[in-house]
């Protein structure tokens, strides 16, 4: 009786996995979609690292826009000049080199440089801690607990003393550092060369009041400006014209980093191999941005 009633379980899996298998047979063929050869070319041809830097949400849909919907072919900034140019053949089209995108971090104030800094024993994390008032003075600096950090994924960006700082060495832009950064303070910026002059601040405020909550804040005091025409003053922040930006300019531009009072305005990026001067009292690159972004746009205050 034992056996005849095992032979019947035996028996009954085994025509249950014929049926379910004929039933998978059915629908791989009845649901089947069409890939179009050109997209799983492209999607070959990208790094598969899904990381949303084109802004589509993986490589796969990003392959698909540019086969079906002629989106430009040099979107992949993690691929770089390589991927752009296989893709560009697979699709036909001639594509110029593009300019690589990179963060820039509108803050140079370390910690030791930060006036009125609280005791925070919140969680240890930018966007939580950007919901209490007073964690520090200045409302638009670096907070440094590391969520920039966290999520990057090629190890190119590390808080050093209080501020986010990126390694070029290792960036490849893919912009995920900027979109957890709950006070705005990182953007992708196209680099004209292997380094750009910036303004490591990103206050708005009057200078006065930038005094009392931090020893390095732009004061907004024109002296760039008035040496040269690429920098003005907007919401009393310094700001420099990257459209009529090149190195050209560099002796313009070198005497108008040496007026700055408060030594905000820097070279960032990779060191440069040639046609860059390279003072030893500037301090190391902290990056920056030319579409400056007040911190507290995005920002709900809470207590």
């Amino acid at each position: 009786m034992p056996l005849v009633t095992i032979g019947l379980a035996g028996g009954t899996l085994v025509g249950m996995a014929l049926i379910l298998t004929y039933i998978l047979g059915w629908a791989n063929k009845a649901f089947h979609v069409e890939v179009d050869p050109k997209v799983e070319a492209v999607n070959d041809a990208l790094p598969g690292v899904n990381c949303g830097g084109c802004g589509y949400v993986g490589c796969g849909e990003y392959a698909e826009a540019v086969v079906l919907d002629n989106v430009p072919v040099n979107k992949c900034t993690v691929g770089g000049e390589s991927c752009i140019t296989a893709i560009a053949e697979l699709m036909g089209v001639e594509v110029d080199t593009p300019l690589p995108f990179l963060p820039v971090v509108h803050c140079g104030a370390r910690y030791k440089d930060r006036l009125g800094r609280s005791e925070y024993k919140g969680e240890q994390r930018c966007v939580a801690a950007n919901l209490i008032a007073d964690v520090q003075g200045c409302t638009y600096g670096c907070l440094g607990f590391g969520d920039c950090t966290r999520a990057c994924n090629y190890d190119a960006l590390h808080v050093i003393d209080g501020l986010a700082t990126v390694d070029y060495e290792k960036c490849v832009g893919c912009g995920a550092c900027a979109k957890v950064c709950p006070r705005n303070i990182i953007s992708i910026t196209p680099f004209k060369e292997k380094q750009i002059l910036a303004v490591a601040c990103s206050n708005h405020d009057l200078g006065k009041e930038v005094t009392k909550v931090c020893k390095v804040g732009c004061l907004g005091c024109k002296a760039c400006s008035r040496v040269s025409n690429l920098f003005t003053i907007e919401n009393n922040l310094s700001t420099l014209n990257y459209d009529e930006y090149t190195n050209d300019r560099l002796d313009e531009l070198e005497k108008a980093r040496k007026r700055c009072p408060r030594q905000r305005l820097i070279f960032v990026g990779k060191p440069p191999k040639e046609g860059l001067k390279d003072d030893e009292d500037q301090e190391p690159p902290d990056i920056i941005t030319p579409d400056f972004k007040t911190t507290v746009d995005d920002t709900e205050w809470r207590g």
